[in-house]
């Protein structure tokens, strides 16, 4: 995000607002001590930006909303811009979840995070080490992509398109892409430490962007990050709440808890790093 102006306290910015949403001008206002701060998230739309701020400034009617007859290419071709690490992510989850609807386990034992066949009419468990030296790197981070059931799919996109959107839009895809993979692969391992070879789902690394996410707006309010407090409480709720007996008894059990947990906490040492540099800077 782009520092553009400091604005007092008092001022009321709902009109200014209204009018670079109307712009379709992503920008985002934070508070502090020091006032209101107007932040930009595209530097190419930095002209329009000051022009409609000194027209708002000077008291002159603002322009109307733009004309959208392109309306759906543009904005597909902003988000794939601004957000390429969340859509591949979220597409890829949606590209595995059909193929597992057309070849079933063929998929899950393909992305397991070890190798998994039949032998003996009995089910045969490889290792890591094993899937490693046979070449099958995937495996440690592949599970993050399974998914098992309509709800599990769209409840983990929705909080990776939530929280991976600030991410990559405030620190760049090359920050989204190691989230990922490092929670993914500290959800994947925890998970596996317990015993668990078939497990799956994106919820680690969504705990994980929380995690990045609510550290930086907590102990770096310019970084531009938020999330509601509401959010946190509700989601670290969840987790308390599904690795107790009664998440069981009221149908939520085979809950991956050990990888929400690892997730979570390769989250929170990102964001207490980054947070940390984003304060000296």
């Amino acid at each position: 995000m782009y520092r553009v102006l400091l604005i007092p306290h008092e001022i009321d910015t709902r009109e200014l607002r209204q009018a670079l949403w109307a712009q379709r001008i992503s920008h985002r206002i934070t508070q502090d001590e020091k006032g209101q701060t107007l932040w930009l998230a595209d530097l190419k739309q930095r002209d329009a930006t000051a022009e409609l701020v000194r027209r708002w400034q000077q008291g002159e009617a603002m322009p109307p909303p733009t004309a959208s007859r392109s309306r759906n290419q543009v904005d597909w071709a902003l988000l794939l811009r601004q957000h390429p690490v969340t859509l591949a992510t979220l597409a890829l989850c949606v590209v595995v979840f059909a193929a597992i609807a057309v070849w079933g386990d063929m998929v899950l034992a393909w992305l397991a995070i070890v190798p998994l066949g039949i032998s003996q009419d009995a089910l045969a468990v490889g290792t890591i080490p094993d899937a490693l030296a046979s070449g099958q790197v995937w495996r440690p981070l592949s599970p993050i992509f399974l998914h098992f059931g309509w709800m599990h799919l769209v409840f983990n996109m929705m909080w990776l398109w939530y929280f991976g959107r600030q991410v990559e839009r405030l620190n760049g895809p090359g920050r989204m892409l190691i989230i990922v993979v490092l929670a993914g692969l500290a959800g994947n391992l925890a998970q596996y430490a317990t015993g668990t070879v078939l497990f799956g789902g994106m919820s680690g690394v969504d705990f994980g962007l929380l995690g990045y996410v609510w550290l930086m707006s907590r102990r770096a309010p310019s970084s531009g990050f938020f999330v509601p407090q509401m959010l946190v409480v509700f989601m670290l709720g969840w987790m308390i709440f599904t690795m107790t007996d009664l998440a069981g008894f009221v149908g939520f059990g085979n809950v991956a808890n050990e990888a929400h947990l690892g997730g979570l906490l390769v989250g929170l040492l990102l964001g207490w790093y980054h947070s940390r540099t984003s304060r000296r800077h």
